[in-house]
């Protein structure tokens, strides 16, 4: 973990409230797993006070040994709208990697990416990962799910990797409507896979976690949860474990990728 000052190289919009920020950091961040976060402050700002944890998107080569840092995010409050504003030049206060990634195992011949709205934010950084391992574009299928098509984010990305997506919208704007649950157990009785890896809602990692559990299938969720520190002092980020009831798990330690059987969701 290390904590550094990095130059905003962009801060595009993406949509009505979804933005996607590249910040230049040195080489070490090129040790990140997918699945990990940073916290980001704004220097020399007393609002928000807080550091705000954003999952690490993706990571491409920068200059001088450096790399590039990429932060896809949704405004949803007067700290992310204060982020949103922010051009090339300005800089940001990074702290990280911080938590732990997912797990996939080189002999898994068929991954389900499942991601609900922005919960799509880690799951490009591990896609290109397997990708980059030499993971075939038809070992990995990815579900994106959003309310309507605005939702529906990084589409082109992963077209770019050779991965096919199954997208739903709740309001049918797009692909069919439905939850992104419905096609991902559809599929899963079909041809189970190995493993699946979620991000999202609570409610869609739940239904996800019941439909690895149904077809005895591996699954690794990516929670979305606030945090205060980030590093385990505050203790604020924390989630029941289903496995002992007696002691609390913490998604900035313990996750944010968990094993899906550990969590009481």
């Amino acid at each position: 973990m290390i904590q550094e000052v990095g130059k905003i190289l962009w801060n595009d919009c993406l949509g009505p409230t979804y933005y996607r920020m590249g910040i230049g950091l040195s080489g070490v961040f090129v040790h990140s797993i997918p699945g990990q976060f940073v916290m980001v402050r704004l220097p020399g700002r007393l609002t928000p006070f807080l550091r705000r944890p954003f999952s690490i998107h993706r990571i491409t080569p920068g200059t001088d040994g450096g790399v590039v840092v990429e932060l896809l995010y949704k405004v949803v409050g007067a700290g992310t709208a204060q982020f949103s504003e922010l051009t090339g030049g300005d800089t940001v206060d990074v702290l990280g990697p911080l938590g732990n990634g997912f797990t996939v195992a080189d002999e898994a011949r068929q991954v389900f990416l499942v991601a609900g709205g922005i919960g799509v934010a880690p799951l490009l950084f591990l896609a290109a990962s397997l990708r980059k391992r030499g993971f075939q574009p038809e070992r990995l299928s990815l579900f994106l799910g959003g309310r309507s098509s605005q939702d529906l984010l990084c589409r082109q990305d992963f077209e770019k990797l050779g991965i096919v997506a199954h997208l739903t919208t709740d309001d049918g704007t797009e692909g069919d409507q439905c939850l992104i649950t419905h096609p991902v157990e559809v599929e899963a009785e079909r041809r189970r896979p190995d493993l699946i890896c979620a991000c999202g809602p609570m409610a869609m990692l739940k239904c996800v976690a019941g439909i690895a559990e149904k077809y005895s299938v591996p699954c690794q969720i990516s929670t979305e949860t606030l945090m205060a520190c980030g590093m385990g002092a505050c203790l604020g980020c924390a989630m029941e474990n289903r496995l002992n009831p007696d002691k609390y798990l913490h998604a900035c330690l313990d996750g944010p990728v968990f094993e899906a059987g550990s969590l009481l969701i």
